[in-house]
């Protein structure tokens, strides 16, 4: 038996940087958006405990991968001593502010769930999810959320309008951990506003929530990166409606009206160096194909 699963990419409308806890962690607050993008993941019986390929990216395929970590928490909570084979097929970037290593963790909790048919419920593998990073609940939930805590604390909202997006990332990645460290609530000079963002999503007003994106990192990772800068004035000049780095970055979403208007976008954008990718937002998350 063969599982076949999508693991969706997600970019944060809103991220704001609310302290350091107890725990090393940062306090956050975010709003949350699936996005079309997604890598796809085979799962089929093994024998020799878990052993991972990767197509189309750059991760690592041994034991530091959150897919085989999300594989080894299921064996270990449940006792379970099958072997799995897993195929990775990379679509989004690494190390771009995109929750990839979070949606694949994801998906590989959602099809090991069916495949070794462990009745976790979703609640039971968002908890699970926890303990792999703070974003696998979110990509377990997919949709729109407002996130707290961590990141996993989370608020399903009402779908976001059916927006279209571009994606540019440069050929860099960023450390999030060296990104939270460097932070400093003085650098923050447009202060996110999560509940507006809320407000405008549940109104669907497309002009209100282009008004609220904001990203308490962003001026980090810019000062780090000053090409992120000028990533998003060429998105803006090829007629992005707002853009804003995801996550710790380094990938900038431009947004649009539609999917039609992101080619159209893409297309006019002064491309160099970066990638440059099309797609848009999505009310699911991770699933079986």
């Amino acid at each position: 038996m063969v599982i076949r699963s999508i693991a969706r990419a997600k970019i944060n409308l809103v991220l704001n940087v609310l302290g350091k806890r107890p725990d090393g962690y940062h306090e956050v607050e975010t709003v949350m958006q699936s996005v079309a993008l997604h890598d796809r993941l085979e799962f089929s019986p093994g024998t020799g405990g878990i052993k991972l390929s990767v197509a189309g990216g750059d991760i690592p395929p041994g034991k530091e991968n959150l897919v085989y970590r999300a594989a080894e928490l299921v064996r270990t909570q449940t006792g379970i001593r099958q072997g799995v084979n897993v195929l990775i097929k990379k679509a989004i970037p690494v190390a771009a502010g995109l929750g990839g290593g979070s949606a694949d963790a994801a998906a590989t909790l959602v099809a090991l769930n069916k495949m070794w048919q462990t009745g976790y419920s979703l609640s039971e593998l968002m908890r699970l999810g926890e303990q792999l990073g703070a974003d696998v609940p979110f990509c377990l939930l997919g949709g729109t959320a407002l996130a707290g805590g961590k990141g996993e604390q989370l608020e399903p909202l009402p779908s976001c309008p059916g927006l279209g997006l571009v994606l540019v990332k440069p050929p860099i990645g960023v450390s999030t951990a060296e990104v939270y460290r460097a932070f400093r609530p003085e650098l923050v000079e447009k202060k996110p506003d999560c509940r507006a963002m809320v407000k405008n999503l549940k109104e669907g007003n497309i002009a209100g929530i282009v008004e609220n994106l904001a990203n308490a990192l962003e001026p980090v990772t810019m000062k780090m990166h000053p090409q992120i800068a000028v990533i998003k004035k060429k998105l803006l000049a090829a007629g992005a409606l707002g853009a804003l780095m995801s996550g710790s970055g380094p990938t900038v979403f431009g947004l649009a009206r539609d999917p039609e208007a992101a080619r159209a976008i893409a297309a006019r954008y002064d491309k160099t160096y970066e990638q440059v990718l099309v797609t848009g937002t999505c009310n699911r998350g991770t699933q079986i194909e």
